[in-house]
């Protein structure tokens, strides 16, 4: 007889599979079309070895404007420790293995820094120590490491102060060290991507951080240039010296390659530190309206300049965790449509961890059900084979809070430890 690719393939997140009838496959972790030469109800079942197991599960810990952590920027350091070991046995105890820590949520820092000021989500001050003094980024590694988790910092390379923020950026904020090239922009103070000064610091700070702590990974979100108000952006004055340098792309294409230097440098830079660290980067989950056909919204790629599908065929980032923040029915903004061409992309093998809106189970308008977020996982789950390699949850609030019983549906959807996805290019 025929021999199944089921038997002989080797999964890349399960390993090797039996072709079994779907009813005996535990927990339902099944693959259509693998056992070719069986009848309908035989399908490809993988093992459950924890060993076998590679799948990204994780959650953002966002501290901007303190949405995730700390829960208060003027409570006590043992307060905040705690909020963040809480925050640990949660993703332990629900078997998940990652965290995304933002780090640097405005030219800030969340950790002990000779290039930034301390963070005014951390300490109440922009600018002030903690009191007693303590490096939230060493904790959580020391702690997470415990569990076995992996953290990723998470730094926002070009956003000087938070819109309604109003406080004087310190000295050594990049809107002070910068001033030429920093724009107040839809309220918030922003620096200009095309300054070159200004992405070697950016590029500094990122080279400091993975040198002084042993960080699994860094990220970076979708902010590059901002999300418009409907005015122009303010960096003529950028453009035109460009220009008179000889420059010759129109600005769109010009600001697009502004960001895609500060990907290509951050990858090149940060694995000549250290080779095994995974560099990622979580866009906007459109990268053009109209890419794939039916799919429309917000183009990252007109309106924040950002090549996104660019960095997954250069093989630039480890991973991308595009912000799936859709539903998987709604043909629009399809879940489903849209991490289906996302994962078609990536023709150098990069791994793509879908991120996923567990914030709209509690947003006012239309909330979401949970059930919403399960289907995802396993959608996701059915395309593992095509390096859809995880999710990652926005935000831990929701965890943490256990909206709509949300900890138990991750619980049941992760009943076996994983291990994070192996990146055999690094």
């Amino acid at each position: 007889p025929k021999a199944d690719s089921c038997t002989t393939y080797n999964h890349p997140q399960y390993g090797i599979g039996q072709c079994i009838e779907t009813s005996k496959c535990p927990n339902a972790l099944y693959i259509s079309g693998y056992c070719e030469s069986q009848p309908a109800n035989i399908k490809c079942c993988f093992s459950l070895n924890p060993v076998e197991r590679q799948e990204f599960r994780a959650i953002w810990i966002a501290t901007a404007t303190n949405i995730d952590w700390p829960s208060s920027k003027t409570a006590t350091t043992a307060t905040q420790q705690n909020e963040l070991v809480n925050i640990l046995n949660m993703v332990q105890r629900l078997n998940m293995n990652a965290v995304i820590f933002q780090v640097r949520p405005a030219g800030d820092a969340l950790y002990s820094s000779t290039l930034e000021p301390w963070s005014l989500y951390l300490t109440g001050t922009h600018g002030v120590a903690p009191s007693p003094i303590w490096d939230p980024l060493q904790f959580i590694l020391t702690e997470a490491h415990k569990r076995n988790i992996e953290v990723h910092a998470w730094i926002n390379p070009y956003r000087a102060r938070m819109k309604g923020a109003t406080y004087t950026p310190a000295a050594t904020n990049m809107a002070k060290r910068f001033p030429k090239y920093a724009y107040t922009y839809d309220s918030q103070l922003w620096m200009d991507p095309g300054s070159k000064e200004v992405q070697e610091f950016v590029l500094n700070v990122a080279e400091d951080i993975v040198r002084r702590y042993a960080v699994d990974g860094l990220h970076i979100d979708d902010y590059f240039y901002p999300y418009g108000d409907g005015t122009e952006f303010p960096d003529s004055t950028t453009f035109s010296s460009y220009q008179q340098q000889g420059g010759s792309m129109n600005k769109a294409d010009w600001r697009r390659s502004n960001v895609n230097y500060l990907i290509e440098s951050l990858y090149n830079r940060l694995h000549a530190i250290r080779p095994k660290i995974k560099f990622g980067v979580s866009p906007f989950g459109i990268w053009k309206s109209g890419t794939p056909a039916g799919i429309t919204g917000l183009s990252s790629y007109d309106s924040l300049y950002c090549d996104s599908r660019l960095w997954l065929q250069q093989g630039t980032v480890d991973y991308l965790t595009p912000q799936l923040y859709w539903a998987i029915d709604p043909p629009a903004q399809s879940y489903n449509a849209l991490l289906n061409w996302w994962i078609g992309q990536s023709t150098k093998g990069r791994h793509v961890y879908a991120g996923n809106a567990a914030y709209r189970m509690s947003q006012a308008t239309s909330p979401w059900a949970v059930t919403e977020l399960v289907r995802q996982v396993n959608l996701t789950r059915t395309m593992s084979n095509r390096l859809a390699l995880g999710n990652v949850f926005f935000s831990t609030k929701q965890l943490m809070q256990n909206v709509k019983g949300i900890q138990n549906e991750l619980a049941k959807l992760y009943t076996d430890k994983a291990i994070v996805p192996k990146m055999n290019w690094l």
